[in-house]
């Protein structure tokens, strides 16, 4: 039987903030420390051993990973970080209020740019210092693959290819995977695992 846990990361100082985060590098709060002991201590009180890590390469997802895997005594266990798992990138929405943002843009424009499929939210523009390009972190990805925005269908093309050739062989060779990522990396894999549509996907939460 395999084992394969997926965990959104803590709350962030952004999350609290009430912005648009996407791959924008902030860390957890205080509660968001608190929310990844708890999970660690769950999974350690219903017997989850893990072989293997994936997370991102933002820190807020590390970090609540680095705690699950501490409050299960698995500080020990390999984990592979991947910039393939992050989050959905905002563009030029990063940073923003969502509630100040909905003033000015109207609810239905930004709930399309949050929550719909395919619809992309305002791009970075190719100098703006919020370049994925002109960080140190992605510096050995082709350019071609960095994202200036991105929306949910944008990201499952980012995530199932590393899904299918990193992560299942793991699975089935029989080792048990913890993923600690984000609310739309996560929601891409979840709508391929449980095979959701296109038109059903915007009304999945990750919690």
């Amino acid at each position: 039987m395999y084992k394969l846990v997926l965990t959104r990361h803590g709350q962030s100082e952004w999350n609290l903030q009430n912005r648009f985060t996407g791959w924008t590098d902030v860390n957890l709060t205080e509660e968001g420390v608190m929310e990844a002991i708890s999970a660690g201590q769950k999974l350690k009180e219903n017997g989850f051993n893990f072989d293997l890590g994936y997370t991102s390469v933002l820190t807020r997802a590390i970090h609540t990973l680095n705690i699950i895997l501490d409050e299960t005594d698995q500080a020990w266990v390999q984990v592979i970080k991947s910039w393939r798992l992050n989050e959905r990138h905002y563009g030029d929405l990063q940073g923003l209020n969502k509630e100040e943002t909905t003033q000015k843009h109207g609810k239905e424009k930004v709930h399309k740019w949050r929550r719909s499929y395919d619809v992309l939210p305002p791009l970075l523009a190719e100098n703006d210092d919020r370049n994925p390009n002109l960080d140190s972190r992605y510096k050995n990805i082709p350019n071609r693959y960095l994202p200036l925005g991105e929306n949910l269908k944008l990201t499952v093309e980012r995530v199932l290819p590393y899904w299918q050739m990193e992560i299942v062989p793991q699975i089935l060779s029989g080792k048990n995977i913890i993923i600690s990522a984000h609310g739309n990396s996560l929601r891409a894999l979840v709508m391929h695992l449980e095979d959701i549509s296109e038109e059903e996907i915007p009304k999945l939460e990750i919690p």
